[in-house]
């Protein structure tokens, strides 16, 4: 049985704003990867970020505040959505990557 610092959760996010081309999506790979949080992070063609986390609990809230309340150093949130945190049982991800719009024809990161 996992104890509660070993036990994983999961959840989703989009943050509005000017969150797109301030270095927003590479700002949060940094921090997830400083944060032990795996997951994704991409761009939309509605001028949003959205991503996946997976984590402890404790790293995946620090991930989501930031998220919430900073964001890269020039972006300025206006706000974040997330999906309910779930617990699963095992990491789905092996790191926390940059995605890429597949109609834009770049590889994912």
């Amino acid at each position: 049985m996992q104890t509660a610092d070993e036990q994983l959760f999961t959840c989703g996010f989009e943050v509005f704003g000017e969150v797109q081309g301030v270095r927003m999506r590479k700002a949060t790979r940094s921090l997830a990867l400083l944060n032990e949080v795996r997951g994704w992070v991409m761009n939309t063609d509605r001028g949003t970020v959205i991503g996946e986390l997976e984590g402890t609990l404790p790293k995946l809230n620090t991930v989501k505040f930031w998220l919430l309340c900073y964001g890269s150093e020039k972006a300025v949130i206006e706000h974040a959505a997330f999906t309910p945190t779930k617990e699963i049982p095992v990491h789905k991800f092996d790191n926390f990557s940059i995605r890429y719009d597949a109609n834009r024809r770049q590889a994912v990161v």
